[in-house]
């Protein structure tokens, strides 16, 4: 029984440029640990890997582009229970390399701007910055968690609605709600 073998890893530093004029198509694996704003910001775990498939061209409009995907799976925090939870995590890459603002105001609406200087770019900050697009905004598990209260007690969250906090008080009043 053979074991697949792990894709490569990609490489961080490359010149966007004239991967698109040679229009190079990478695939290959990122580790999260190499994402310091990705995994600071909202993982509890920084040893995923992002599974990355990148290609560089140039369209009719002579614009240079990355186009591709970006997977992977990540622990968050559950905001119910405060406990680890799975999220996958996909990013459709859609960018024109261009180099200032300028520029990129004047692309089309279908194309997000990647503004680059002179020399290499950082291709992991750039299939990261795609990523903390696609985290949501409040993370849960799938079913019933058990949510803490504010005092450190376990209420099981059953979806169920509570009593009328009023009751009491109509019963105390005496005459029932018509």
């Amino acid at each position: 029984m053979s074991s697949t073998p792990a894709n490569p890893r990609l490489p961080r530093m490359i010149d966007v440029r004239k991967f698109a004029q040679q229009g190079i198509h990478l695939a290959g694996d990122v580790p999260v640990s190499g994402m310091e704003r990705l995994a600071a910001e909202s993982l509890n775990s920084d040893q995923a890997t992002v599974a990355a498939v990148l290609e560089f061209g140039v369209d009719e409009e002579r614009h240079r582009l990355i186009r591709g995907t970006a997977d992977c799976s990540v622990q968050v925090t559950c905001q119910r229970c405060l406990e680890p939870v799975e999220v996958a995590l996909h990013a459709d890459i859609n960018l024109a390399i261009v180099w200032d603002e300028e520029k990129a105001k004047q692309l089309v609406k279908s194309l997000d701007p990647l503004i680059v200087g002179e020399g290499p770019a950082d291709l992991y900050a750039i299939i990261e910055d795609e990523l903390l697009l696609e985290l949501p905004i409040a993370s849960y598990h799938d079913h019933d968690c058990i949510a803490q209260t504010s005092f450190g007690e376990e209420v099981e969250d059953t979806g169920a609605k509570s009593s009328n906090p009023f009751q009491v008080l109509e019963q105390l009043k005496g005459s029932p709600k018509s």
